[in-house]
């Protein structure tokens, strides 16, 4: 049986909350274990470093040190959280032995709060390197229970995943494929498309409202180009500017677009036979029936 630490991020107990209910239902049903880390604290998805690197890095060591205590890695289910976290466990790994100062002065203010020390012995691994390289994809195939033939599937991977970390033992940063190896052994079509490795717009939706709704909907539009059913994200700030502003999107570039954008364990679920109605489906702004009706599981 896999085990993790959880570490579910803020945005999938608020905003996207269908997000943590079906990573739920979809390890409970493959059989993996998850401990949540209830004491951990947001990630701070990439603001704490501009005021202050040793911020970003001591809020996360602690992060990375409960995963620690229970021996286990730490999971995310989140690109920016992934990205975030797994970077800072990245620099403090090699500040280990580079920056050894450093090093003790993260652990020094973990210390002083009576909190666990950082060590640099576990990993930081998103549900998508968890299903692709330690579930395993000829394992999940397997588990499938309803073939989703005829799904046109065009994955979303955003910035975070791909780019923020040095190394990427999963996948090809500039070319990746890990999602669309998941469609493929649930039974899925991958759609390609130039937008799918690019930044969704979310970063910029605070201060270039414009500019990050034309960006949202640019790659939406390639999309439903390229033949989409939907997108799938795992990344649920990409799933806010894609899903839940597809409305204002819409008004920003003139025109109609009215694509679903999953979760990634909401699509896996579905394929392995999970009520729609367990995964949150009618929570997302744009509808999901359509991609529902194509699978007849309506």
């Amino acid at each position: 049986m896999l085990k993790y630490a959880y570490y579910p991020g803020c945005v999938a107990q608020g905003a996207c909350r269908e997000l943590y209910l079906s990573t739920a239902v979809l390890t409970e049903a493959l059989g993996i274990e998850l401990i949540e880390l209830k004491k951990a604290a947001c990630c701070g998805s990439g603001t704490y470093k501009e005021d202050s690197q040793l911020l970003e890095d001591t809020v996360n060591a602690r992060n990375i040190a409960l995963a620690e205590s229970l021996n286990l890695p730490l999971l995310t289910h989140c690109s920016t959280c992934q990205g975030v976290i797994g970077h800072v466990d990245e620099r403090l790994k090699e500040a280990k032995n580079s920056d050894p100062g450093y090093f003790e002065t993260v652990n020094g203010f973990l210390k002083k709060e009576q909190c666990s020390p950082y060590q640099g012995s576990t990993e930081v691994k998103h549900l998508l390197w968890a299903l692709v390289a330690d579930y395993g994809l000829d394992t999940l195939a397997k588990k499938v229970k309803y073939k989703l033939s005829g799904l046109n599937c065009a994955a979303f991977y955003g910035c975070y995943l791909l780019r923020t970390q040095d190394k990427l033992p999963y996948d090809n940063k500039f070319n990746p494929e890990s999602l669309e190896n998941v469609f493929r052994a649930v039974g899925a079509t991958p759609i390609y498309y130039q937008g799918r490795t690019q930044c969704c717009g979310w970063p910029l939706s605070s201060y270039a409202t414009e500019q990050s709704f034309k960006m949202a909907g640019n790659h939406i539009k390639e999309a439903i180009e390229a033949g989409a059913d939907c997108l799938v994200t795992p990344c649920p700030l990409c799933h806010l500017n894609l899903d839940s502003r597809q409305p204002e999107v819409e008004k920003a570039i003139g025109e109609e677009l009215g694509l679903p954008v999953l979760h990634l364990p909401q699509l896996v679920a579905l394929s392995l036979g999970i009520e729609p109605e367990k995964l949150g489906l009618s929570r997302h702004v744009v509808s999901t029936k359509p991609v529902l009706e194509k699978l007849a599981i309506l």
